[in-house]
């Protein structure tokens, strides 16, 4: 799962798009039918205190995943059960290094969609903690 999420965030933002088709009437407003969903994407933004508290390891494993095209299920320590989904970016501000250049700030932002291909299923959630 996304292992970012266990020090919390700052915010998360989820955007949903879907497509209509305008179909010409005789006398009256043209109806519509609906033609699928588009995309379904989730930004997530928080900061972490690496020296203080740690998360620039779970930072890197998101990263990896990102990499490596892996679908992840999303899912808040709280219960928020959101689908499976993949990291379309991750990007970082560090600030405050100390003398080795390590910062003692990282505001990051996670940009994820939602992956439609597969089922969702405990049993995937449990394959994937384990696997």
């Amino acid at each position: 799962m996304f292992h970012s999420l266990r020090f919390g965030y700052n915010g998360l933002r989820r955007n949903l798009s879907t497509r209509w088709a305008d179909i010409a009437t005789v006398g009256g407003l043209n109806r519509l039918q609906w033609t699928g969903g588009d995309d379904d994407t989730t930004d997530i933004e928080g900061v972490v205190f690496p020296h203080e508290f740690g998360g620039l390891a779970a930072l890197e494993g998101v990263r990896g995943a990102a990499q490596s095209g892996a679908v992840l299920p999303l899912i808040t320590l709280a219960g928020n059960v959101y689908g499976l989904h993949v990291v379309e970016g991750v990007s970082e501000d560090q600030s405050f290094h100390d003398a080795l250049g390590r910062p003692r700030m990282d505001v990051f932002r996670l940009r994820l969609k939602r992956y439609a291909g597969g089922g969702f299923s405990p049993i995937s959630v449990v394959a994937t903690l384990f696997g």
